[in-house]
């Protein structure tokens, strides 16, 4: 019977993370399904689910990555989920959509705009944020991209107005446009 699990691990970024954990998974008789990566600065971090028919993979899994937080420096989680889990059935019907901002930096503009998110069901599918600094001024500039699911309950117009009405709250550029 296949079991599953969600995996995530960090560590100061280097050659041959990925490696170092899938020899893990692999060594447990896993395989890999479905994964995400990135680097932030100068931090590796993964997150993935794999699955495995191998009955004694517990006490396998456990100490290889046990090995591998002492020996490579890295924090690892891991956690066993359901089929239903791993493979979820479809919900509400969706449309998907990107957002991206951007604006002078100040603190609140990621948790007012996922606030705004959340309150109306908007499930975030993919977000990245980073900041730079003006080219002519040197001010620091907060830019983010977000993949979101709208579900159709929810009316493309009063979000575009709700986000609109946002973003001159925040004093930031929004634009909202279907993926």
């Amino acid at each position: 019977m296949k079991t599953y699990f969600i995996l995530s691990a960090i560590g100061k970024d280097r050659p041959g993370i990925v490696a170092d954990v899938s020899e893990v998974i692999y060594g447990c008789g896993g395989n890999i399904e479905d994964s995400s990566m990135s680097l932030l600065r100068n931090h590796f971090a993964l997150l993935l689910l794999f699955s495995t028919d191998s009955e004694a993979v517990n006490q396998k899994l456990s100490s290889g990555l046990k090995r591998l937080e002492w020996e490579k420096n890295l924090t690892v989680f891991y956690s066993p989920v359901t089929f239903e889990e791993a493979y979820p059935k479809a919900g509400e019907q969706t449309d998907r959509y990107k957002i991206t901002t951007s604006g002078v930096d100040h603190a609140g503009i990621v948790f007012k705009v996922c606030r705004l998110l959340a309150d109306r069901k908007v499930n975030i599918i993919d977000m990245k944020t980073h900041r730079v600094l003006s080219a002519e001024s040197g001010t620091p500039l907060f830019e983010m991209d977000i993949d979101v699911e709208v579900p159709h309950s929810v009316s493309e117009q009063g979000f575009r107005e709700d986000l609109h009405r946002l973003a001159n709250e925040l004093m930031i550029d929004l634009v909202l446009r279907k993926a």
